[in-house]
C-alpha cells in the first residue's frame, strides 16, 4: 500500500508540476498560410491555375511574350488590362503567367506548361523573393541558382529567348520577418546577372533603378517593402520594355 500511495503522489505532482508549465502553441495560421499549405499538398506548382488558360489561348498574331513569376508578376495587371504599357512601337502579345507566393522549384515543374507550350517568343523570368523567404522550405542561394539555369536550359533547348530579370530590392519579408534577405538578394542578383552575360542571356536590372540607400524598396514605390505599387510598376515599365526589344533583335538559340 505504502508503494502505491507513493507512485499516487509522485503522479500528482508530477501532474501539478506539469499545469505549472507554460503552455507552448503555434500562432494560429491565417487564411492564406491555410490555403497555401493545401494547395502544396494537391498541386504543388499549381498546374491547375492556367491549364485552361494555356488549352483556350488562339494562335498570337503578334510576337508572344510570357512573364512567369510568382507575385509581383502577378500583380502586374490592372483590371484584366495589358499589364504593361507598350510604346507604340512595341508590338508584342504578353501574357502574364505569375503565382503569387511561388518559389523556382514549383516554377520549373509548370515552366513547360505555362510556358513552353504556349510558343513564345520571349519568356521574361523574375523570381527569387518567395525562395528566399522559404515559402516552400529552406532554400539555399545554391538551390535557386540551379532552378533558374534550369529554366535557361528548357527555353534554350525549345528556342525561346529568355530575359532574366533581378530580385526587386527588400530589408524585410512582412509576412516571414527576421529574415534580413538584403545581401542574399544582392548575392543572387550578381549571380543572375553573370550568368545572363556567360549564356548570351538579356539581364534586366531592377533592383539599381529601385533600391534605396539601405537596399529596400523605398515606401514611395512599395506598400509594404517587397511588392511594387503604380510609381514601382512605372519605373519597372521601360525597363522591361526594352529588354523584350532587345532579345527580340537577337536570333533565337
Amino acid at each position: 500500500m505504502r508503494r502505491v500511495a507513493g507512485v499516487v503522489v509522485v503522479m500528482m505532482a508530477g501532474s501539478l508540476l506539469a499545469g505549472a508549465q507554460p503552455q507552448l502553441s503555434r500562432p494560429a495560421a491565417t487564411d492564406w498560410q491555410t490555403q497555401h499549405t493545401q494547395q502544396l499538398l494537391e498541386d504543388f506548382p499549381w498546374l491547375a491555375r492556367f491549364r485552361a488558360m494555356d488549352a483556350a489561348l488562339p494562335p498570337a498574331d503578334l510576337p508572344r511574350v510570357v512573364f512567369m513569376g510568382d507575385s509581383i508578376t502577378e500583380n502586374w495587371q490592372h483590371d484584366g488590362v495589358p499589364f504593361v504599357p507598350q510604346m507604340p512601337e512595341h508590338r508584342w502579345e504578353k501574357i502574364n503567367r505569375g503565382i503569387s507566393g511561388q518559389t523556382t522549384p514549383q516554377m520549373v515543374l509548370r515552366f513547360r506548361q505555362d510556358v513552353i507550350d504556349l510558343k513564345p517568343s520571349v519568356v521574361v523570368l523574375m523570381a527569387g523573393t518567395n525562395d528566399i523567404a522559404g515559402n516552400t522550405g529552406v532554400m539555399t542561394l545554391q538551390d535557386t541558382e540551379n532552378n533558374l539555369a534550369s529554366m535557361a536550359d528548357l527555353a534554350r533547348a525549345h528556342h525561346l529567348r529568355m530575359v532574366l530579370c533581378s530580385v526587386l530590392p527588400s530589408v524585410d519579408f512582412p509576412w516571414h520577418r527576421g529574415l534580413q534577405p538584403m545581401q542574399k538578394i544582392r548575392t543572387l542578383n550578381a549571380w543572375i546577372q553573370s550568368y545572363a552575360s556567360r549564356h548570351q542571356l538579356v539581364y534586366v536590372d531592377f533592383w539599381t533603378a529601385m533600391a534605396d540607400a539601405e537596399g529596400g524598396l523605398p515606401a514611395n514605390l512599395s506598400k509594404d517593402g517587397v511588392h511594387p505599387n503604380d510609381a514601382g510598376y512605372a519605373i519597372m515599365n521601360p525597363l522591361v520594355d526594352a529588354g523584350i526589344q532587345k532579345a527580340l533583335a537577337e536570333p533565337a538559340p
